[in-house]
């Protein structure tokens, strides 16, 4: 028999403003205490050092992560100029030098490279596998290895500052999987100088903004207690992206056993995701097909 989850059945999303010097676990850890929640997770790691917005999916809201793991998110970023690390942040040796510094107008006129449908080389210190193995375990080993560019959208990528000659302040809209520091470093590259990432904050991500956010002071002087509680956003924020559909009474019933229900939809094609809600709640996701949604993730709430 399965051992029962300690805690408490609370679903919704808790916005965070992480800060830097903690670890996203260490964030869904303490949000997970301070609602005393079953269960707990994140849309999408913050590294250690940067700040900004971590949405931490509570209960039946852990369903919905893919989607916002998948939308959009915006960072901004500070580079230092002249000098490359061997993890593309400042936590890292410098590893390489360089006396020039690039124009405003430079570093403009290369940011439209970065634009778009793009490839893009991880960081050797990150957590992609290698063979099985996270990148960052093999590079502190000292073993030689080889990290494949993958694809990745960006919306935009701007010059937003230039506090001095050896750093300048970028903003960024990109998709899933996209590594602030590797543009950090690329930029660097493309522009004679080399570069890392001395600074990062991710303002918003999907829906969620970091300037709603609650620090984990507040978090701390809330945790276990109604107050928080009125800070949870409803688990239907991480679906913003997908259309809605209506069901029925006898659909939702239906859907809640995860069998196709009748739905009622306007603008949602033959084949398209979407999800369906009975009295503003979510009930499930799935795929509309001939007035029915057939679903792929149902909702306890």
């Amino acid at each position: 028999m399965a051992r029962k989850r300690k805690g408490r059945d609370v679903n919704g999303w808790l916005v965070v403003d992480k800060p830097a010097g903690m670890t996203s676990t260490s964030v869904v850890n303490k949000v997970k205490w301070a609602l005393q929640a079953k269960k707990a997770g994140h849309a999408g790691t913050l590294d250690p050092d940067a700040t900004g917005v971590l949405a931490v999916a509570l209960g039946e809201a852990t369903k919905t992560v893919p989607y916002i793991t998948d939308a959009l998110k915006a960072y901004e970023f500070t580079i230092r100029l002249g000098q490359a690390t061997n993890t593309d942040d400042a936590e890292g040796e410098v590893i390489a030098t360089s006396d020039a510094r690039p124009t405003d107008d430079e570093i403009k006129a290369l940011l439209g490279g970065f634009v778009g449908d793009i490839m893009q080389v991880p960081p050797r210190y990150s957590a992609v596998k290698i063979d099985g193995q996270r990148a960052y375990k093999l590079a502190r080993e000292g073993e030689t290895f080889e990290v494949a560019a993958r694809p990745l959208w960006v919306e935009e990528l701007l010059l937003v500052d230039r506090p001095d000659a050896d750093h300048a302040v970028l903003e960024m809209v990109c998709g899933k999987g996209g590594y602030v520091r590797s543009v950090a470093r690329d930029l660097g590259e493309a522009l004679g100088c080399h570069g890392h990432v001395v600074a990062l904050r991710r303002v918003w991500s999907g829906p969620f903004e970091a300037e709603g956010g609650l620090s984990i002071e507040q978090i701390e002087a809330m945790a276990q207690s109604p107050d928080l509680d009125t800070y949870l956003r409803p688990l239907e924020e991480g679906l913003s992206d997908l259309p809605m559909v209506t069901a029925t009474q006898e659909g939702a019933a239906r859907l809640r056993n995860g069998n196709p229900g009748m739905v009622f939809a306007s603008d949602v094609e033959y084949g398209e995701e979407c999800w369906a809600a009975q009295d503003g709640r979510a009930v499930a996701v799935g795929r509309f097909k001939a007035g029915e949604l057939h679903p792929s993730r149902v909702f306890n709430q």
